[in-house]
């Protein structure tokens, strides 16, 4: 008799990844598609993009689900599953698609945690979108933000370094701020000739603000290369995450302990080296064996660990799945 299915989704604001796998870690099928945060598409749209990409993995597959349960086991990590309402929301809109016989739900930074610290716990600061973090104790406490944006005092991702950027890059034209490299790549990145015109244009919302994510890499690269404006930017972020790992581990009582910090998303993967030592380094001020980790792994990988972990499987299959749900394994689908 084969090993059960088990189900693995991670819905972020920009693309979803899908996996099926068994419990000897053998993956069946990887597909990415559009992005199903509730946030962004509301909860209908977000089951309805989990719906096609979970029947598309289906057909890979082989699996003809028959109107029962495809999956022993499903574990469905979403961004925008902030609230505990909005994740009841959400987990009575997965059980009623029947597509596991049992269900977890979770906010997409837990995926982050499980995929990047091997024990299963500890703290991840995720930073793509948006910035956010959680915490989990041993014992199984957990520690949340709100993670809501402005309204909350959250300041770190992709947008915040773009929009840093843009407001840096206006500065530098009118006299108010430095010199920066930041200015002619604003305004060349948007097909403009002044940062000022691309500000004007968010402004009328003729460019869409969040497109703001994109002038991040810009903030790395112009940082990378010594331009102090960039390198302050960077330094504000470092000073956010730091925040946020250390308001999480206090809360936890695992300052004086070995623990893992997870730095995950795709603004914190693409950090310069020297940035990752910072926040390190601030952090062990306050949790002296604190150890941070980037994280790489798409966080399907941590969906699916977290899978294998309710179905009971053992650490040795971790890797055999890691290369499973590598990047070049994962098929897109059209949204």
């Amino acid at each position: 008799m084969s090993d059960p299915v088990l189900l693995a989704i991670d819905g972020g604001n920009s693309k979803t990844d899908v996996a099926l796998v068994r419990t000897d870690a053998s993956v069946l099928a990887a597909v990415r598609g559009p992005g199903s945060s509730p946030h962004r598409i509301g909860l209908d749209g977000s089951v309805r993009v989990v719906d096609t990409l979970v029947q598309s993995a289906c057909a890979h597959a082989g699996i003809s689900p028959n109107g029962a349960p495809i999956a022993a086991i499903g574990t469905y990590f979403m961004a925008g599953a902030d609230l505990p309402a909005e994740e009841r929301a959400l987990r009575h809109a997965v059980e009623s698609q029947a597509w596991a016989a049992h269900n977890h739900v979770a906010n997409d930074t837990f995926a982050i945690l499980r995929a990047g610290a091997d024990v299963g716990w500890g703290v991840a600061v995720v930073v793509g979108a948006g910035i956010n973090c959680v915490g989990l104790a041993p014992n199984g406490r957990t520690a949340r933000f709100l993670a809501l944006g402005d309204v909350t005092g959250d300041w770190g991702g992709g947008p915040d370094l773009g929009l840093a950027a843009l407001g840096a890059a206006v500065r530098a034209e009118d006299g108010r701020g430095p010199a920066t490299s930041l200015r002619d790549a604003v305004a060349a990145h948007f097909g403009k000739r002044r940062a000022a015109d691309v500000a004007i244009a968010m402004h009328q919302d003729r460019i869409d603000r969040r497109r703001a994510l994109e002038l991040a890499r810009f903030v790395i690269a112009a940082a990378g290369v010594g331009d102090e404006v960039a390198v302050d930017i960077l330094d504000r972020q470092a000073s956010e995450v730091v925040g946020l790992a250390e308001a999480a581990l206090r809360r936890l009582r695992l300052t004086r302990v070995d623990v893992a910090v997870v730095l995950g998303g795709s603004v914190m993967v693409a950090l310069p080296s020297p940035v990752v030592d910072t926040i390190e380094q601030r952090l062990q001020l306050t949790a002296p064996k604190a150890r941070c980790l980037v994280c790489r792994d798409r966080p399907v990988v941590g969906a699916a660990l977290t899978a294998l972990d309710l179905a009971g499987a053992t650490d040795a299959s971790a890797k055999r799945l890691r290369l499973g749900l590598d990047e070049d394994q994962i098929q897109e689908v059209a949204g």
